[in-house]
């Protein structure tokens, strides 16, 4: 009998030290046993676009509303154009007449104007050679006056006469050799054609003239604006009849797909997580509904964790900012939705950050 009680008192401690050892092993370790996944809480973020148009003018026409969803490209609204039409027929019959310039330059000279400069040196040629006779027999009088005014047969004053005359005619006889030698350069230049240097700043003009007429028609396709990515608008700021700059918005285009859950990482699970993981969202909003997600980014700075973020950690706790990216083609996620996030940490190995992330997922 004594030797029974011995041994239940024995299997009684051994049953408190096994509980006792149990307790301590959960103490002491069992916050170290490994999850099976990360538990964050946060919101729903999104991107937004200001969108303005490229000049100024009165606005024509907006053509769609708070909470119409856009493709990207589509037409949401149009300045008024006449001004910038003029400007572009403007440009373009200056266009026109510089090719014009430039084509008569490379052409050269026809053969109808050639023939006129040879015909005009020509005409030249034979007023020279008639005011070359004129000055022979100019030189001939004078010298016959000459001699008899010596001898007294006739005056001076008929002497005087037949000197000026050959002074008139030998004047006369130097302008008609210029204007042979004019003429002589004219033909040149028509046989030769235009300078290679007129050519060239003719050339140069005409790019100058189609720069304008671009720079003219890029400010009337600036009439004009598009969404430049798929999203809602988000608020209309002005109305037709407005006058519309850059610097003051149209429209508010919040880009929603994909968005993301603005998170924190406590600092001890920061070695668990890395970027390409794929993570669930859920929202109160749609009671067993997750949406799938990935890690997109993960701040390189700690910070404290904010009191906006409803979290189970203490509020002095160091944290990490995540994105954990989410499509969102349905337009459920919405901008400071709260959401929760859960990161599995078996089978989910990190990978690539896709550079379209909606396109692979």
């Amino acid at each position: 009998m004594a030797a029974k009680k011995k041994i239940r008192i024995i299997a009684v401690v051994l049953i408190a030290l096994a509980l006792v050892g149990t307790f301590v092993a959960r103490h002491f370790w069992g916050g170290r046993a490994p999850r099976s996944s990360i538990t964050l809480y946060g919101n729903v973020d999104i991107r937004q676009v200001q969108l303005a148009f490229n000049d100024s003018e009165r606005i024509d026409k907006l053509l769609v509303d708070e909470g119409a969803a856009v493709r990207a490209g589509q037409l949401v609204g149009q300045l008024a154009t006449q001004r910038f039409r003029d400007a572009v027929a403007r440009c373009r019959a200056d266009v026109a007449e510089q090719r014009q310039i430039v084509a008569r330059l490379l052409a050269g000279s026809r053969p109808e104007e050639i023939a006129r400069a040879r015909a005009d040196l020509a005409a030249a040629e034979a007023d020279v050679r008639a005011a070359q006779a004129n000055v022979e027999n100019s030189e001939a009088l004078y010298g016959r006056q000459q001699a008899l005014a010596e001898k007294q047969y006739v005056s001076l004053q008929v002497r005087d006469d037949a000197r000026r005359g050959l002074l008139v005619a030998r004047a006369d006889l130097e302008a008609k050799e210029k204007i042979a030698a004019a003429r002589y350069q004219a033909l040149k230049l028509a046989v030769v054609g235009p300078r290679k240097e007129d050519i060239a700043a003719a050339k140069a003009k005409l790019q100058s003239e189609m720069a304008v007429l671009a720079t003219a028609q890029k400010n009337l396709a600036d009439t004009q604006l598009y969404a430049p990515a798929d999203g809602v608008i988000q608020d209309r700021l002005l109305e037709p009849g407005d006058m519309a700059s850059p610097q003051t918005p149209v429209f508010t285009l919040a880009l929603d797909n994909p968005v993301w859950v603005r998170a924190y990482l406590p600092e001890p699970e920061l070695g668990k997580v890395a970027l390409g993981m794929t993570a669930w969202i859920s929202t109160d909003s749609f009671p067993g509904k997750r949406f799938r997600g990935w890690i997109g980014f993960i701040s390189p700075v700690a910070e404290f964790t904010p009191k906006s973020v409803e979290t189970t950690q203490l509020r002095s706790q160091l944290v990490y900012r995540v994105r954990v990216y989410a499509c969102n083609p349905d337009h459920r996620l919405r901008l400071g939705m709260p959401a929760t996030v859960d990161i599995p940490l078996v089978g989910n190995p990190a990978h690539a950050v896709p550079i379209n992330p909606c396109e692979t997922h």
